[in-house]
Parts: structure tokens; sequence; C-alpha cells
């Protein structure tokens, strides 16, 4: 019997009576009809439940979903970009105005800002533009290198955190316990893991035959790459101008169904029954702040470098597809976390700071993004840190919700202190969407690293430079010439 993950009605309404409780909505008497009628759970790991609803209950479902749609929230967690930039008070500046975001001190700053070192602590020169000698410089991209790197790093992360999607956090840590790989330092393998251990924790199914050691020939196929692959399709296509309306153009035109999840697929799905951005991220779209938004956020910092303002703006327009509020916060957050680092001017710490410029303080994604920070910077130990955000987070979000993994990323990065290797593996260790989250973590490490020969070869060599996709033009790619497209986007005006 076919069930068709992320869309069915009587899936979604358990996660929309837990989203509507977290977005600060009352949803007890509807949640008490829906048990009263026999309604079950949302699956906690899967897409879909293992039994078909009844007609009634299905009805009823899409009733209720409509019904929890309609009630008022407490929270001033608004999702237009006005209102964003009205809530942030430090929101960044053009670079052209002197300035790439809190705490930044690169030549784009002027001449009140500290001047960056070279690896040998000496001075370097402003980046300078083509303009008018005695106007503010504006940041240059880095080279196509830089951007290798950052492709690299990606993949890498991603790579390293497939064939443990899904699994519990004990379940991560006794895994790699029982290989000699804890602390983290290598990609997962099968080879000396007890068989009593991989029955009761199997690996990702869709990942083990491509993601462990001894097992993996190329980067394979991952929603992770699609996005930012399909964004620069969309920056070649429309330029940095785009709107919403031509991202989801673009996926209907070049992104396969089946190869979306969660709140992509519901955004999907409410595309081809005519309803149109934003709607389509509100619709019976329960997934609507979960971490969707913020995987596809990497070509808009890659693309703005030292414009957070402007990759956070490019981030909105193309997130509001299919999230609100804080899934939306997310994907600003990162782009604005990357733009900065593509200056190769700022650490890690300054380029959080100014990713946290662009959330509303009082949201709670920047809570969270906060007190994340703050135990990295407390705790040796980052199992520590990770047990922490986990009793914090665990009870009431889903693995994939945007708040928790984005917290977990801040704490990877900050406790790593932007290191690639310790990025990634913390990132991963920490379970949830450890995917995703490595992949995050890679590209901003491996960006801030800058060149595809500072990164491990034990971690890129089995990449082979060549990612496989669905996306059209792109299977076989290598990481170089992907890293060439993506400079010739962020320097085009």
């Amino acid at each position: 019997m076919l069930r068709l993950t992320w869309v069915q009605p009587e899936d979604l309404l358990g996660h929309e009576l837990r989203q509507a409780r977290q977005d600060g909505r009352e949803p007890s008497a509807i949640a008490a009809r829906w048990r009263a009628a026999g309604g079950a759970d949302a699956p906690s790991r899967a897409g879909a439940s293992p039994d078909r609803a009844s007609r009634y209950l299905r009805q009823l479902a899409e009733d209720l979903l409509d019904e929890l749609a309609d009630l008022p929230s407490r929270l001033n967690e608004p999702t237009e970009l006005a209102e964003i930039k009205a809530l942030c008070p430090e929101w960044p500046t053009a670079p052209r105005g002197g300035r790439c975001g809190p705490s930044c001190d690169c030549a784009c700053a002027g001449a009140d800002r500290a001047v960056p070192r070279a690896p040998d602590g000496a001075l370097q020169p402003p980046l300078l533009s083509s303009s008018a000698a005695g106007s503010v410089p504006t940041p240059q991209p880095p080279p196509a290198r830089a951007y290798h790197a950052a492709w690299l790093g990606r993949a890498v992360g991603c790579l390293l955190g497939k064939p443990v999607e899904k699994l519990p956090l004990h379940a991560i840590r006794d895994l790699a316990r029982a290989t000699g790989n804890w602390p983290l330092n290598h990609y997962f393998t099968a080879c000396g893991v007890p068989a009593d251990l991989l029955s009761a924790h199997p690996w990702n199914r869709r990942s083990a035959a491509t993601s462990l050691a001894e097992n993996i020939d190329g980067m394979p196929e991952d929603d992770d790459l699609n996005y930012p692959l399909l964004n620069l399709l969309l920056l070649q296509r429309r330029t940095k101008g785009f709107s919403t309306a031509d991202v989801a153009a673009l996926w209907l035109d070049e992104l396969p169904a089946g190869r979306t999840f969660t709140a992509e697929r519901v955004a999907y799905r409410n595309l081809l029954t005519g309803i149109e951005p934003p709607q389509t991220a509100r619709h019976r779209n329960p997934f609507r702040e979960w971490i969707g938004a913020l995987i596809r956020a990497d070509a808009h910092g890659w693309t703005n470098p030292g414009d957070p303002a402007a990759a956070a703006e490019q981030a909105h327009r193309d997130a509001t597809l299919t999230h609100t509020a804080n899934g939306v916060y997310a994907a600003m957050f990162m782009a604005a976390v990357i733009a900065t680092a593509a200056t190769g001017a700022h650490d890690v710490h300054a380029c959080l700071r100014t990713g946290r410029s662009v959330v509303p303080p009082h949201s709670r994604l920047a809570q969270a993004v906060d007190h994340a920070i703050r135990l990295a910077e407390t705790h040796a130990d980052f199992d520590t840190v990770v047990d922490e955000l986990h009793a914090t987070h665990s009870p009431t979000h889903h693995w994939v919700h945007a708040v928790p993994n984005t917290a977990l990323i801040a704490a990877a990065l900050t406790h790593a202190d932007g290191d690639f290797t310790g990025s990634v593996c913390r990132a991963v260790s920490g379970g949830w969407d450890t995917d995703s989250n490595g992949a995050t973590a890679g590209s901003v490490a491996g960006l801030l690293a800058g060149d595809p020969d500072a990164l491990p070869d034990r971690w890129t060599t089995p990449l082979k430079n060549r990612l496989a996709t669905s996306v059209a033009g792109f299977d076989g790619t290598g990481f170089d010439a992907l890293a060439h497209l993506t400079h010739l986007e962020a320097t085009r005006s």
C-alpha cells in the first residue's frame, strides 16, 4: 500500500498540534476533538503513519488543520521582511555604508575599524572596488578556491551525517564508539560493529550503501546538495533580483516532487493545487518552521560576500515559499553568517554575531542560538553541550525543527572555533538532522578555511570530485566546476 510521506492529512494534524503549541497558539480543544475521534499522534521519525486512516478521520483532519490555522498567536514573530527588520536593532548596513555587520573588522568597514592581517601577522591592504578613490571600498568575492572548499565542506558534512540520520543520540554514540571513532573523527563504518548493535540501531537504509566509509564512491545525491544546485540555476536564470514566484517556477521545472520532503513537499503540493506564495508556506503546512529553508541558504550567502543584509533578504525571498517565522529566520541567519565568512576577514564568532543581527532578538530562534553559544563557550566537553541542548529541545521539538538544529550548528561552530574537522564532527555528533547540520557546518568551516587544500584528504579524497544529483545538467559535476559557477554569480552585478 502506497503511503505518501509528509502530506497525509491525518499525519499532518499531529505535527500541526505540536507546531501550534510552539508558536503561541492554544490547540488543546482541537487536540481533544482529534483524540476523541480516535486520531493518533504524528509519527515520531517516519514521514507517514503505517496504516491508512478512515475517510472520516482524514476529512476531520483536514477540517481541524484549517481551524488550527485560524487560531491567534500570542507571539510577535513576523514573517514579512519589513517587520523582521523593524525588530532587529543591529540590522547590518550595506558595505558601501561602511560596515558588514556587528563586530565587523574587515577592510570594507572604513578607517575606524581594525584592518585584517595575513597569516604571518602583516597588515593586508583593503580590498578596493573599481569606484573612485576615497569612496568606501566594497568587499570583493573570495577566489573560486574558497568556494571550492565551501562546496567540498558541505558535501563532507552531509556525507558524514547520512548513515546516522534519524538515529537517536545514544545510538550515534554507541555506533561510533564501537569502532573507536569517538569523539567522531572519521566517516562512519560498519566494520567492527557488533551484530547486536547493528540490529538494534540499523543505519539509515537509504544511505548506508553509499555513505559508510567502505562504500563511499563520490558524493551521492542528497537534498542538502540539490538545493544549492537549484539556487545556482535560479541565480543564473533570474539573477539576485529573483522573486519567490521565480523560485516556485524553477522548482516546478527542475525539481522532481519525489526529491522534496516536509515543508518543501507540502508547498510543492500547494503549488499544484493553485495556491500561490507565500500562502504555499502556510496552507496545511505544519513543517513551516523546520530546517528546509536553512539548507537552501548557502548560495545566498556565497553570492553576497560582505553584504549579510543582502544575503538575508535574498534568503527570505527563497524561504517564504515554504516557511514562516523561525523557519525563515534560520535561513536568514545562516545566509548572513556565510556572507560574512566569505569576506575572509572574520573569525567564526564574528560571523555568528552578524548572523544573529538579522534574527528578531526575542524570537525562539534567537534565544536558542544564544543559549547554544553560551553552552559552547562554557563547557570544554562538547557532549555536555549536546546533552543540555537535547534536554532543552527534544521534549518539545521534532528532530527536523529549525530551532534546535540551528542552535546545534551554532554550538558546533563555536566550540570548534571554526576548525573544519571539529565543526563537522561536532555538528553530526549532536544528532537530530545529522546530514543537514553537518552540511551547513561544513560549508561555513570550509569557506573559513579558504582553500580545498586546507581540508584533510581523508574527508575529501573519497568524494572523487563527483556529485550525483537529479537536478538536470549537474549529475557528475565536479566541485571545482561548481566553485567556478558560484564565483561567477558572486561577481555578477
